[in-house]
């Protein structure tokens, strides 16, 4: 049973005080703010679409598969164990992503009017990468059927797909919070300087320093040292 590193657990203390300021912050700005964060010419069902485009991007999507990459670090048990719950988080995390994405097919102007933007356009390649790395994982580390040498070929890429696609989830909500907030002040006439602004900026900071967390603890040295050894010498499932 592996035991948490003394010197990574600031960096997962501050993972997830960043976490939990995502979470509240999305969740409390169309609550706080309504009357400019929703438009009120729109349906009941379109309203809620747009409330849930925001949650199943930022906390389904991203909030759970940067847990998932933490979970190697923290969970105690086998590493069996760590593999299921890694692979059951990202699988929550990308169907949070694909609903997430769905509600935005369903705006009244239709589907090129809602996916015209580098916001949407990066949403699109991040959540199919992720798909084909959740594939990638449970093909080369779950099949039983697996050589040995073909999960040890495929490791450095499912590595770096994984932080690329999270770092990419990152980067596609800054810049759809960016879209949304200009929208606001040039639409709703929002003051750059209004506590709504303040609150997103302070979204957008926390999503930044929570990837930051992240990649830090996923690329700690001593860590990755531990992760090649352990993959180079497990046998549970060889063929």
């Amino acid at each position: 049973m592996a035991t948490v590193s003394h010197s990574l657990l600031p960096l997962l203390f501050f993972a997830r005080v960043s976490g939990l300021a995502v979470a509240v912050l999305v969740l409390f700005w169309p609550l706080a703010f309504k009357s400019s964060f929703l438009t009120p010419s729109l349906s009941q069902q379109d309203l809620i679409y747009a409330v849930l485009h925001p949650l199943l991007m930022v906390i389904g999507f991203i909030l759970l598969s940067g847990e998932a990459i933490l979970v190697h670090r923290w969970l105690p048990g086998s590493r069996g164990l760590k593999k299921l719950v890694h692979l059951g988080l990202q699988g929550v995390a990308l169907a949070s992503g694909i609903f997430g994405i769905w509600t935005k097919f369903q705006g009244k102007d239709g589907i090129v009017a809602n996916f015209y933007s580098l916001h949407s356009w990066m949403g699109l390649v991040c959540v199919s990468l992720f798909g084909v790395q959740w594939l990638m994982g449970f093909l080369n580390f779950w099949h039983r059927g697996e050589m040995r040498r073909v999960r040890i070929r495929i490791l450095p890429w499912h590595v770096f797909l994984g932080l690329y696609t999270y770092a990419l989830a990152i980067a596609t909500a800054e810049t759809g919070l960016l879209e949304k907030l200009t929208f606001l002040q040039t639409k709703r006439n929002v003051p750059k300087r209004s506590t709504e602004s303040m609150l997103v900026n302070s979204l957008g900071l926390a999503l930044a320093l929570l990837s930051a967390f992240v990649i830090m603890v996923a690329v700690s040295p001593k860590y990755q040292t531990l992760q090649t050894k352990f993959f180079y010498s497990d046998t549970t499932f060889s063929s």
